[in-house]
């Protein structure tokens, strides 16, 4: 499969509640809208907010979203009455995350990849002096 494009479709109980949290609490970019629904950038993926959907997203569903600065992210955020789920911290597999709910509950991850992780670090030999 040749994949040429992706995007995560979130069916909000309240459209515009959802685009208003999306647009104006997380300050995400608008990619494009279109009758019934907007389509945002989320760095190299987009996220879809259209329709209407039923009680809420499953406690399986996670929207991951790495930030530069996670622990400046929270104090804009909790500013703005995000609901926090989890305060930043650093975790075992060296990442540091911190977790908030969008207004249908949707957990969202924001990651911060600290410098010296391995997602990080460049692991190919040095180039031979």
């Amino acid at each position: 499969m040749e994949v040429l494009n992706s995007r995560l479709i979130l069916r909000p109980r309240d459209r515009q509640r959802s685009l208003r949290f999306y647009r104006d609490v997380l300050g995400l970019a608008v990619s494009r809208e279109f009758p019934g629904g907007t389509v945002f950038f989320l760095g190299q993926g987009f996220l879809e907010i259209s329709g209407t959907g039923g009680p809420g997203p499953s406690p399986d569903q996670v929207l991951w979203l790495q930030v530069r600065d996670v622990r400046a992210e929270f104090e804009r955020l909790r500013g703005r009455g995000v609901t926090v789920l989890a305060e930043p911290a650093r975790q075992p597999w060296g990442l540091d995350e911190g977790w908030v709910a969008d207004p249908d509950g949707m957990r969202i991850v924001l990651v911060e990849i600290p410098a010296d992780h391995p997602i990080r670090t460049d692991v190919r030999d040095p180039a031979p002096e």
